[in-house]
């Protein structure tokens, strides 16, 4: 048995579809106004204009790797960010540290560490999960490639990118 839906009846206003109209242009009219005055911007002018200055605090970019006060590596191939990573970006071999150099009670080091930026979300959670504070996020928004290739960033790429991060390494901590 089908089941009838009853339409409503439309007022005479509804019918002729004026109000409406008027709605629209009166928007249209609002936006050209505010545009003519000056009190809004429409378009950036990207190569000479960024919006590097009005970034967020909170705003998550590009993983990169970071590199302590001496230009040691904070990493220790834990790999909990190639873990909790959802669209598997990060892929990490870690290798071992002879324990006849000074800092082998560190164990590991990432012999590579690849970042598929066309496949990071930039969630940040790399940045979060990492015990070293080896992963920054930096303000970035512009990254390009003419081919998949150049969008996976190696491991100097990484530390070429991050740059130093200043404060306490508990890798290297000799009380540890």
């Amino acid at each position: 048995m089908p089941l009838v839906v009853q339409r409503p009846q439309l007022t005479l206003a509804e019918r002729l579809y004026l109000p409406a109209i008027l709605a629209g242009l009166f928007i249209t009219l609002r936006h050209f106004m505010n545009r003519v005055l000056g009190r809004t911007k429409v378009t950036m002018q990207y190569p000479e204009e960024k919006w590097d200055a009005h970034l967020p605090e909170w705003y998550r970019g590009a993983p990169t790797l970071v590199t302590d006060d001496w230009g040691r590596e904070r990493c220790v191939a834990c790999q909990l960010c190639e873990f909790i990573c959802p669209p598997r970006a990060i892929t990490i071999k870690p290798e071992e540290i002879p324990h006849d150099e000074r800092w082998g009670k560190v164990e590991k080091r990432p012999k590579e560490f690849d970042i598929d930026m066309s496949r990071c979300i930039y969630c940040g959670l790399c940045q979060e999960v990492c015990p070293e504070q080896a992963i920054f996020l930096r303000k970035d928004y512009s990254l390009t490639g003419y081919r998949r290739a150049e969008m996976v960033h190696d491991k100097e790429k990484l530390y070429e990118l991050g740059g130093v991060m200043h404060g306490l390494v508990n890798k290297w901590n000799e009380k540890k």
